[in-house]
Formats: C-alpha cells, structure tokens, sequence
C-alpha cells in the first residue's frame, strides 16, 4: 500500500529522519516547515495523511489540527501528532484536537509505518465513497461533510472483556457518555456485534484462554462489521500482537494502565468517525436511489424501467415463460392541474401509485414512465391474467374519490392498455408499442377502459 504522507516539522533534521524511514516503505513524502504551508498543501488536495509536529513557532501543530478538522475540506484527513511530548495529558490535547492518533519521539519505526498504513486504509476508503458520492453540492454532502455536524457522543458500544474489574473500571467511565453493552466470550461478542447496531467495538487483547486478534479479524471479514471500528486495549509489552492487530484492521488502541479521559477522547473519535462513514454512505445510496427512483411517486422511473423490461424480457423468453404490461394513463389529468393546481395533481400522482402499488405483486415491476404515464411489467403473467389485473386497477382508481388538501374530492379514473410476449424474437420496444396502441384504443373508446392489444 502507498500513499502521499505530509510531515510537518520546523527541524530540518527531523523531516529528513521521517522522510528517510517513509520512503524506505515506498511511501510518497512531501515536507512542510510550518502550519500555513501544511494547511494550504491539505487544501490542495496534496497528501491522503499528516504527521505533525506540535512544536512549531507561530502556529503550532495542535492549531493547524484544528484548522483541517474544522473545514469540511480536509477534516477526512487523517492526522498524527508526532512529538517529544510524551504526557497523558499531552496526548489528550492531541485527540481533543482531533487527531487521529498520537507517536512520541523517538518514533518507533514498526509503529509509525503500522500507523501510518491503518491510517491510509480508511482514508482510501472514504475516498472511494466521496467519489461514488459525485459532486457534493448535488446531492448535499456538504452537509455531511461538516464537522460541527458530527457528533461523538451517545454511541453504542460493546466492551469484549473477561477480567470483571477492567469491566467496571471501563463501564463506569463511559457510560455517562455512551451506551454500553458487555460480553466476555469472543464468539458470543462476534454474534452481538453482527446482530446489534453498534459504533464502537473494543477489545481486549488479555483475554483468557482465546486469542483476541481471532475476534478482530472475524469483525473485519463479516460484512455486517467489516466496516465497524474496533478499538483494542493491550498491555505496554504487547507490541508485537498490537502492530499486528492494527495491520488487520484495528482502528485504535489504548495501553494499560487506562488512562479516563485518553479513553473518553478516543471513544468520542471513534465513535464520530463512524457516523461520518455511515452518513456518506447513506448518501452514497441516496445518489443511486436518486438515479433510479421517482421522487414524487418512489416508484421505479424510465431509466430502471429501460434497463430491467430487457432483462425480464430475455428471461421470460429464455425460460418460455409468459410476460405482460400494463401502460396506464390517468384520464383528463391536465383538467386537474388546470382547476386545483399542481401541488393537487402532484398528490393525485403519489395515492394514485399506492394504490397501483397495493394491486400488484411483490414481483412485479411498477414504473412512472413520465407525467401522468405509468407502466407495470408483470413475469409470469399470460395476456387472460394482464386484463384481470388491469380491471382490478381500474376499479382501484375509479372506485374511490381522491381527496386533496385543498378540500376537493375528485373524480379519478385511469385507460389501461395491455401487450404480452409474443414469443422468443419479441423486444421490450414492440411491448412497449402494443402497449400504447391498445391504450390509444382505450381512450378513443371513451376512457377508464381496459384494452388489450389486438
């Protein structure tokens, strides 16, 4: 894995010993002497993670942190504070900052090479949804991306721990803040943690007779918990398993003896940084609805329309099995629009498709083709069945008055034409075609009428 690290030092000695090491992993390194130039090479999109020195005339490293966490630009950024400074409470200055992590010097190379690679996955990650976002203003990932909307505090979290005065010790000081759930055997935690909606799991790897790293690496090959962050407590001496734990995915880590408020500071980033991941995501699947659904009518649109008839076309073919559609147009629809205005012909639009949608199968295909245009596409479904389906709509439409807010009772009703498969060689372009000439006969026939194709 690489990536474009920027270290920030104001000791040219310092850069040069942390590009060496960088480089030696065959990762990109670009350098900066100060907090303005770190921030303006953040801006630009330079770098996927900094390493910042805290010490630095002017502007030191704990004011630049704030500064890339606060602007939706660059708060995905991940960040480490690398300094001498080597005090719980200097750490906790760090995290309340918003850095992500925190290496003292002298820089232990495993761990700053582990680090920095953990670090690079998720900031890959979030890449990767950001670009499947597309543009942030089309779909309001500004929003999203804002930092003040992200909250750290009132996650659920399960604590997988065995040792009961660590357990009391650890649910007493989160759980002012947070929800917490306990469970000491791996295997039932592995099942919580697929079955609960939590956005934390911490782990510790002093489990009894088990190896915890087995727990870390299930977490992460689930697809319920893949991307579920999982923070390990570990003993001073444990260096080896932890750098392991973190080369398999673990997010974060605590060292005993437990530190309050590092552990209520690492909780709280933890905890945020999954509500920011989930809150892309939803409007990552929010853009794709978006591509596919009708706003108005949350039915299927033209575009989902097109490219499934194809497939359920082919299929019904392949398998010499009957396929139907109904073309549906609602009667005298301009009239409304005319009379009650278009906020009433929009709500005739929405019950209209509850009801069409309450008259179908599961398995059928419900479509706003456009305007007052809407299609069903039905599989296993002869043209004697499409007519009693159709009927059955009709009377849905007709049979009852719609109502809208401005008081007004009205009078719906809909001209329904029919087409079914007509063998292997037949294309969703001639059902389409049949469709709408039998509905052109329904309306010459003085509409709310079902017609099939001749």
């Amino acid at each position: 894995m690489t990536a474009r690290v920027l270290v920030v030092d104001d000791v040219a000695a310092n850069l040069k010993l942390l590009e060496a090491r960088l480089a030696a992993e065959y990762f990109e390194v670009v350098t900066a002497m100060n907090g303005p130039q770190a921030l303006e090479i953040c801006a630009e999109g330079l770098c996927d993670i900094v390493l910042l020195d805290v010490m630095m005339p002017g502007m030191d490293g704990l004011e630049v942190c704030r500064r890339l966490k606060a602007d939706p630009r660059t708060a995905h950024i991940p960040v480490v504070i690398v300094t001498a400074l080597n005090q719980p409470a200097d750490r906790i200055s760090g995290l309340e900052a918003g850095a992500d992590d925190f290496l003292t010097k002298p820089v232990d190379d495993l761990a700053l090479v582990t680090r920095v690679k953990s670090l690079v996955r998720l900031k890959t990650l979030t890449d990767e949804l950001m670009m499947r976002a597309a543009t942030s203003r089309e779909i309001g990932l500004d929003d999203v991306m804002d930092p003040e909307t992200l909250v750290g505090e009132g996650g659920r979290i399960l604590l997988v721990e065995d040792m009961p005065a660590t357990v009391e010790r650890i649910s007493r000081t989160l759980s002012p803040h947070h929800g917490i759930d306990i469970e000491g055997d791996p295997q039932e935690a592995l099942f919580t943690a697929a079955e609960g909606d939590y956005d934390l799991v911490i782990v510790s790897l002093s489990l009894a007779g088990v190896d915890a790293l087995r727990l870390c690496s299930q977490l992460r090959s689930l697809d319920r918990t893949r991307m579920l962050p999982i923070l390990v407590i570990a003993d001073p001496n444990d260096n080896p398993r932890l750098m392991r734990g973190l080369d398999l995915g673990v997010n974060d880590y605590l060292l005993r003896p437990i530190d309050r408020n590092e552990m209520l500071a690492r909780v709280r980033t933890q905890v945020r940084r999954k509500r920011f991941s989930d809150r892309l995501r939803d409007s990552v699947q929010m853009t794709i609805e978006m591509a596919v659904i009708d706003g108005l009518t949350g039915l299927h649109n033209r575009r989902y329309l097109e490219r499934h008839l194809a497939m359920l076309v082919q299929q019904a073919a392949a398998r010499s099995k009957p396929l139907s559609l109904l073309l549906l147009d609602i009667d005298h629809f301009k009239a409304v629009n005319d009379s009650h205005g278009h906020a009433a012909g929009d709500e005739v639009l929405r019950e209209f498709s509850r009801r069409v949608r309450k008259a179908v199968r599961n398995i059928d295909l419900a479509c706003r083709l456009g305007g007052e245009e809407f299609v069903v596409a039905m599989p296993d479904t002869d043209a004697a069945l499409a007519l009693l389906v159709g009927e059955r709509i009709r009377q849905k439409i007709a049979g009852e008055r719609f109502q809208v807010s401005d008081g007004a009772s009205l009078e719906i009703t809909v001209s329904i034409g029919i087409s079914s498969l007509e063998g292997r060689e037949d294309t969703p372009e001639g059902l389409l075609k049949r469709a709408d000439e039998a509905l052109y006969r329904a309306k010459r026939a003085g509409r709310n009428r079902v017609a099939a194709a001749a």
